[in-house]
């Protein structure tokens, strides 16, 4: 229902920093929330942070607090994870959500529309 295309991924050493971009298309007046999930190489899927579109409320991952950042233009229709102190932890692909779902979940199951993923490297 939801178009979503991420940008910004790259390499970059610890310590950089990095802005991710997910901008969305289509029937986006149903959307309640926007999240960010990354996927490490043989790990499983996790999440990393959440906005609501109407509310501008965030939630973080306890393994960036105080290191990413999340924002949103709401006549772009865009929402940005601002990545600061990236460490080698932090390498995976990362993936942009939408839900349409009023209860908040950090399960990637509870997301119905996906973008197509960015990569980020943080190299030693």
């Amino acid at each position: 229902q939801v178009q979503l295309v991420e940008s910004g991924g790259g390499l970059v050493q610890a310590g950089g920093s990095l802005r991710l971009s997910c901008a969305a298309s289509g029937r986006t007046f149903s959307t309640y929330a926007m999240a960010w999930f990354r996927q490490a190489p043989g790990k499983e899927r996790e999440f990393v942070a959440q906005i609501t579109w109407n509310y501008n409320s965030t939630y973080y991952a306890d393994s960036v607090k105080g290191r990413f950042t999340l924002s949103k233009d709401n006549a772009k229709n865009t929402v940005y994870l601002q990545m600061n102190n990236l460490n080698t932890e932090d390498t995976a692909v990362y993936y942009c959500a939408a839900t349409h779902n009023t209860v908040l979940s950090i399960l990637p199951r509870m997301y119905d529309s996906w973008g197509q993923g960015t990569q980020v490297t943080v190299s030693s």
